[in-house]
């Protein structure tokens, strides 16, 4: 029986500076409220989280023989993800993230370092022995992968994997019609709000959700605090966030991926891969960082059913 997933994606260290009370301007200081290093990337946030709630994962991709490529694979490494498949060296460099975080919203500036090397035969057919899922994240920022990304979700296919895609904001605010077809071999689609309605050029997610309606992927938007939505014969189908005292939202949309994915590959009803995906995001923000407060099973069944 088929149990694991590949996360074919980008590795970076994330230095979150939270509790931010506006964005810096040049000629001024601002302060935060605290500071972590922790480990960074949606791709890694999102294998974490799916190895928190006890789903086993391999992870593909590249960074830098340096301190920071180290700290992400000892990361992954403790929280139980295979990282054999993790290429290291060849003169890269591990990108980095500064998270500047308040308790609602976030931004980030990045250099990227090795995150643009990854190929699409980096992802090789060995990698998808016993694999169930393949996912992928920030489809804008893998330079190599993107434009061979429709003939790697296709050889998933052909390879008997189910396939999902974060697409990730474009830095560039190009957005790019090439989606679309690469939407032809993506089961599961989940792009957060602002992003949706870029890609369509929409002003609403329920005009979002019909544009990308193509009769093949699911789409599922992310919402923040307020949920997330998805359509289900011809309609919406909405479930409202979770409540929490949140210190940290980075990283939320990615370990709401963790747990929709989880509910998704059990073949749980849409509501309720809806309610994980939501309980999940939202038990990420309890803590700095997008990994060190991800919730477990019992923890997100627990809010899910409440």
């Amino acid at each position: 029986m088929r149990q694991g997933i590949v996360i074919a994606g980008e590795i970076n260290v994330d230095l979150i500076f939270a509790g931010v009370p506006g964005l810096p301007e040049f000629g001024h200081e601002t302060l935060a409220e605290t500071y972590a290093q922790c480990p960074g990337s949606s791709s890694m946030i999102l294998a974490m989280g799916l190895a928190r709630l006890g789903n086993p994962v391999r992870f593909v991709g590249r960074c830098g023989d340096d301190h920071f490529g180290r700290f992400c694979i000892d990361a992954l490494r403790e929280r139980g993800v295979d990282v054999a498949a993790i290429a290291t060296g060849d003169g890269l460099r591990t990108g980095v993230t500064v998270a500047m975080s308040s308790h609602v919203d976030r931004a980030l500036l990045t250099w990227p370092g090795a995150i643009a090397e990854l190929a699409a035969q980096d992802v090789n057919d060995a990698v998808f022995a016993n694999a169930q899922h393949l996912h992928v994240s920030s489809y804008y920022l893998q330079a190599k992968l993107r434009p061979q990304l429709g003939e790697l979700f296709a050889r998933a296919h052909a390879a008997g994997l189910t396939t999902s895609l974060d697409p990730g904001s474009d830095p560039e605010e190009r957005w790019g019609s090439e989606l679309t077809s690469v939407l032809r071999h993506v089961d599961l689609f989940l792009p957060n709000q602002s992003e949706a309605l870029a890609i369509t050029d929409t002003a609403m997610p329920d005009d979002a959700l019909s544009a990308l309606d193509n009769g093949i992927t699911r789409t599922v938007i992310k919402l923040g605090a307020c949920g997330a939505a998805t359509r289900e014969n011809g309609k919406t189908l909405f479930a409202p966030g979770f409540t929490v005292k949140a210190i940290d939202t980075t990283g939320a949309g990615d370990s709401f991926n963790s747990g929709f994915l989880h509910a998704w590959l059990r073949d749980w009803p849409p509501l309720d891969c809806l309610r994980w995906g939501n309980a999940c995001g939202a038990l990420s923000t309890r803590g700095i960082g997008g990994t060190t407060a991800q919730g477990s099973a019992d923890e997100a069944r627990a809010m899910a059913q409440a």
